[in-house]
Parts: C-alpha cells; structure tokens; sequence
C-alpha cells in the first residue's frame, strides 16, 4: 500500500497530480492574490487542473482591474486592462509547491497560483519575486516573519451590515494585553486557531490579547521570504474563513474605531549570504550591527516616504499614523524602540534582525515586504548611511522634514508616482498600475460623507 502523500512536501508537477490522484480529489481549489492582497479563486475539476499544471490556465484579467469591492477602476489611467481590452483571460501559473491542506475542508487541496506573461509585470507575487531575484544576484537570501494584529467579534456578514458597522460586540470586554485569562476561557477558540495554522503550514510561535476589546496579535513563525509572504496571506484569509465558520468575523481593518489604536502589519527581516550565514551580526559592533545591517537600515528609512503607499495601502491605514497609537509617523530608527519605524533587534547571530513596525495589517504582504525589502537592498547597493538613531519617545521629538511620512493614500501614491527608486525596483508598469489603483482608492473615499462631517456640520454650519 502506498504511503499518503504530505500536501506540504509537493514540490513538482508529478508530485502534485500524484497526491490528487492518490486522494481521488474531483476537484481542487486555486487562488490567486489580487492587488489588494484578496484571494481570488475557483474550485477546478481535476482535468483542468492536470492541464493548468501543464500549461497554465485562463483567469480573468478583471482581479487586476477592480478594486476590493469589485468595482472597475476607472479614469485613473489604468492601462493594463479595462473597457478598452474587453477584459481578456491573463495567464496563471500553478504553484505546485503551495500545496496544502484545507482548513473546514477534510481531504481537500489548496495551490497558490500566479500571474504569468504580460500580467506577471504587475502580480504582487511577481513584484516580490523580482526583489527576490534582485537579493540573490547580490548574494542574498532574505528570512522574513509576518506579526498581525486582528480584532474577532461575535457578529456575521450579515450582523454587521444590518447595524451599519456600528455597536459591535467584540469576543471580549476592556483593554487586557498579554491576558492569561482572556486565554484561558476562550482556549478552545486559541486552540482552534493555532490547529489551523499547523494544518495549513502557516505556524503560529505567539499568540496573545493585545491593547483593546477583542484584539490578538499573531506572530508567523520565520521562513524564506517568498514563503512568508505566502503564509502571511493565507494566515489572513483563513484567519476569516475560520471565524467565520465560529459566528464571528474576524478583521485586519488598519483601524476600524477612534477609540482603539489601530491593527499593525509588522514585518521581521534578516539576511543571510549564500553559504546561509547571517550578516547581520557582528560581534563587538554597536548593538551588534553590521555595516550590511546598517546600510539595509538606512536603505529602508530613506525610502519609507517615498514608497508609503506599499505599506499604508488604504485610506483607513493613515487613520492608524496618530503619535500615541503605535503606530509611526516618520521614518525613525531605534533600538529596541517600538516609537519608532524600525525597531533594530539586537541578538545573536541567528536572531538580529529589524523590525519594519510602519505596516499595517490591511496591506497586501506581497507588496508590503517588496517594498520594505527592495528598500533595504537599495541601502546596500547605495552604501547609504544612517541617520542618528533615535532613543526615548519618538512621538515627543521632532524630526526634519524629509523624514515626514505622508498623510494620506493621495498624497503617498504622488510620491510613489514621482519615485526612480520605485520604478528601478518594481518596474514602471508596476508602479503605474499600482498608482492608479491607490488614486482610484482615495477617489472612492471623497464620493461619501462621514460621520465626522455630519456631526460637525449637519446643524450648526
């Protein structure tokens, strides 16, 4: 009798239409990520997955050409795709290696897929694997680890709509970081979780409360780049899938209320060289920092300003960007210090590393990590040096302009649009497209009146 077959030790072709036979699956299920780091997907019956295997398959290049709420991007000079092409199928390409179990789903598989030729310029997977590809020509490998925050709330798709996302009951009362108790009565619902993420090969090392009612923070267990930023996604979305198969809704919403510090996207990076040493480290260096971990520092605080609309993709992202809320508003380095946008982590060789805390946890991880990688490469080519490290509160001090991180999605996507730096990393077809789907964003927020404006308006003005 033939053994099973480990959905995580697929790597080829072969091997994965020889799991599914082996499980005589009808049909496997496939996604893809759009720009905004939503899956896009389909179940496919197992010849045309043999085939795609093969040859690739046909999606519809619609994913790259609307936004989150399946709206057409429209007059923001989206030329890839639109009413001008018809909308044709762009090609995708299977990942084999992406092969796992499904979470609520006993027996079925799950792939990651891609998007290959013309599409592939503008593929958030593909943008990541190109800085990838940069890092390896520079004699690098990049070891990642994605930390989400998230609150879960005892409503539905359907509660939530039905009170205007207004009055939500989250799982739990109070601010209660770090809560053993909180934990320990709702175990089966932490024990759920942490399931899940071992079944589908996103492990989680931590999982505690955070600041507020009904947040948690999750940390995903370090791996290759590319690798994390697949099971960063993945985390998300079946993070949902399973609060909402409990009757609760789960949200990486950057900040969904006034009252709570908004949701981060922290993204952990190190280095190695091709032999897989660390170099980072150096022993008897201030904070044990090497020139390369200084240079890739530098690199990334240099360019934060300019490639902000990759890491605060949405308008509510900026509504996190307060001084007091954990998150940062200038592009500020420091030790062990959480005020500010890199969080230098001293250690041993193995474990120093920076922490790009900027993010938040709405952000598309393929992008995010693209450009806070990219960024840090940058600093290595350019041998750029640091500014002077920041220490005590960075919400306190003051900082000269051009460290000043924009505002608003508008006014990143302007420099975004503006950037070399940007263009030689991503790719002007990238950065193009990507601009107008964050100008589209922004131009959807001022077509509807807040409550804010309403408020302050409404009577008195």
């Amino acid at each position: 009798m033939t053994d099973p077959l480990d959905p995580r030790k697929v790597h080829t072709v072969e091997q994965a239409k020889a799991i599914v036979q082996q499980r005589e699956l009808s049909h496997v299920k496939v996604g893809v990520a759009d720009i905004d780091g939503v899956i896009r997907g389909k179940y496919m019956s197992r010849e045309k997955f043999f085939s795609a295997l093969d040859k690739g398959f046909g999606f519809c290049d619609v994913v790259l050409g609307w936004d989150s709420n399946d709206q057409l991007y429209e007059g923001v000079n989206i030329q890839y795709t639109g009413w001008q092409t018809g909308y044709p199928d762009a090609q995708v390409r299977i990942v084999p290696d992406s092969c796992r179990e499904v979470y609520g789903e006993p027996g079925m598989l799950f792939f990651l897929a891609e998007f290959d030729g013309a599409a592939e310029a503008i593929c958030p997977r593909g943008v990541l694997k190109r800085i990838l590809e940069m890092a390896g020509a520079m004699g690098f490998e990049a070891k990642t680890a994605f930390e989400y925050e998230f609150f879960l709330f005892n409503e539905t798709p359907h509660s939530v709509r039905e009170k205007g996302y207004r009055n939500l009951n989250p799982i739990t009362p109070g601010f209660f970081g770090y809560s053993v108790l909180r934990s320990s009565v709702h175990a089966e619902l932490y024990q759920e979780l942490l399931a899940l993420s071992q079944q589908m090969d996103f492990p989680v090392e931590g999982l505690h409360t955070e600041t507020g009612p009904g947040v948690l923070e999750a940390a995903i267990a370090v791996d290759n780049a590319l690798d994390a930023a697949d099971k960063a996604l993945l985390f998300k979305t079946f993070t949902k899938v399973w609060a909402q198969r409990n009757n609760m809704m789960a949200t990486f919403m950057a900040k969904w209320s006034n009252d709570y510090p908004g949701q981060s996207g922290h993204i952990h990076i190190s280095l190695q060289n091709k032999h897989h040493q660390p170099v980072f480290h150096q022993d008897g260096a201030l904070h044990n920092m090497s020139e390369l971990q200084r240079q890739f520092v530098a690199g990334q605080q240099k360019y934060m300003a300019e490639l902000t609309a990759m890491y605060a993709q949405t308008v509510n992202a900026y509504s996190r960007m307060i001084p007091g809320f954990w998150a940062p508003t200038h592009a500020t380095w420091g030790v062990e210090n959480r005020t500010t946008s890199l969080r230098v982590i001293p250690g041993s060789e193995k474990s120093q590393r920076v922490e790009f805390r900027f993010g938040s946890a709405d952000a598309n991880p393929y992008i995010a990590l693209a450009a806070a990688l990219g960024s840090g490469l940058m600093g290595i080519e350019q041998r750029l040096t640091l500014e002077p490290q920041v220490t005590g509160n960075a919400y306190e001090q003051t900082f000269p302009d051009y460290l000043e991180l924009p505002h608003t999605l508008e006014r990143a996507a302007g420099r975004l649009a503006k950037s070399q730096v940007a263009q030689d990393l991503f790719g002007k077809a990238f950065v193009d497209h990507y601009v107008g789907t964050r100008l589209w964003e922004a131009q959807e927020f001022r077509k509807h009146i807040t409550d804010w404006e309403l408020k302050r308006y409404f009577e008195i003005i």
